[in-house]
């Protein structure tokens, strides 16, 4: 077991409690397992509708409830030490913008406030590298170009800027003992939904993405970023943000390394985004009728524009973070939605 962060001169009685948020989700699951693996004593928050499948065999103590319920997320904690506040709202595109901006923030300002009331020692906030800068001219982003609410994309990005100013203001008025973590692009086993990135990966495995848009992003496996999340609970000074990225890499390289890992021709078309954007409005108009997420959206092809590189650098130098191969989490994810049939 490794050494966890301790306040200076507390006792340790048994194994600390931390209540995980999101934890039926993909990274919360993931969290949730690391957590267990450093020797916590790990509380799940779900959802009553939530899918169970990442929980099933985990030695987790499950507590129903609703992230924007306040009293519900009180109980939860409980004689939790630590919160892992990995909930999200993670869509790109939803029939009302506006649910994921009440999912992200007013779920985030019931948790932070339960989490106040309840006196929990130690906070880990899961944001995202969609709350910083980058622009035509960037290399790699850092924790110093934060995005203004008003020049985020699309609901998702400026709901994840209105969590993180919040969870930022109630540090410094109201000592919220909380840190912050932004993980990039996570991929790997146990995306059941899937994210956005695993949908990527599905479309490209079954040979559905023959042509490629030229962007970038930063890819990490999924197990990295959980770890990262210990090491943050552990070491992460109060307030601050940390990028918890693996490498920066183009999409065509994504997309010929999935093909490779399934045996298929990788995709040699290159197109422009703005002649999609005809396409992704009519995507978008059929979801509406339909009410099933679009594969191609306008947000996504607005942010594409851009490649969205960043640095872990900070993560590295002050949580001691080393991100491994994304190649290994993308070659977990096609076995994992092979097993599952999600590439029948």
């Amino acid at each position: 077991m490794r050494r966890r962060w301790m306040p200076e001169g507390a006792a340790v009685t048994g194994r600390d409690l931390v209540l995980v948020t999101g934890a039926a989700g993909f990274v919360g699951a993931a969290v949730a397992r690391a957590a267990l693996a450093e020797g916590y004593a790990v509380r799940a928050l779900v959802r009553a509708g939530s899918p169970r499948r990442n929980l099933v065999g985990l030695d987790a103590e499950l507590a129903e409830g609703d992230m924007r319920d306040a009293a519900a997320v009180g109980r939860a904690l409980a004689g939790a030490r630590f919160l892992l506040h990995v909930a999200a709202d993670y869509r790109l595109w939803a029939r009302d913008p506006g649910e994921i901006v009440r999912n992200n923030v007013d779920g985030t300002q019931a948790v932070m406030r339960a989490a106040l009331a309840a006196g929990v020692e130690r906070v880990v906030v899961t944001s995202s590298v969609a709350t910083l800068r980058v622009g035509p001219a960037t290399v790699a982003a850092t924790e110093d170009a934060p995005l203004a609410e008003h020049d985020a994309i699309g609901a998702y990005k400026r709901s994840k800027v209105a969590a993180e100013r919040l969870v930022e203001r109630m540090v410094a008025q109201d000592g919220l003992p909380a840190v912050i973590v932004n993980p990039s692009t996570p991929v790997g086993a146990r995306d059941v939904r899937p994210t956005p990135t695993g949908r990527i990966i599905v479309e490209a495995a079954r040979g559905r993405m023959p042509a490629f848009v030229e962007t970038g992003l930063n890819v990490v496996d999924v197990e990295d970023v959980a770890h990262g999340h210990l090491l943050a609970l552990a070491h992460g000074r109060l307030g601050e943000r940390y990028i918890l990225g693996g490498q920066n890499v183009m999409l065509r390289d994504l997309l010929g390394g999935i093909a490779q890992l399934v045996g298929r021709a990788p995709p040699r078309l290159r197109l422009p985004a703005a002649p999609l954007m005809p396409l992704a409005h009519a995507a978008e108009a059929v979801a509406r009728l339909s009410g099933r997420e679009p594969f191609l959206t306008v947000d996504g092809l607005k942010m594409a524009r851009n490649r969205m590189f960043f640095s872990s650098a900070k993560a590295e130098r002050e949580l001691g973070y080393r991100p491994g191969p994304y190649m290994a989490g993308v070659r977990a994810a096609v076995a994992w939605f092979g097993q599952e049939g999600y590439l029948d």
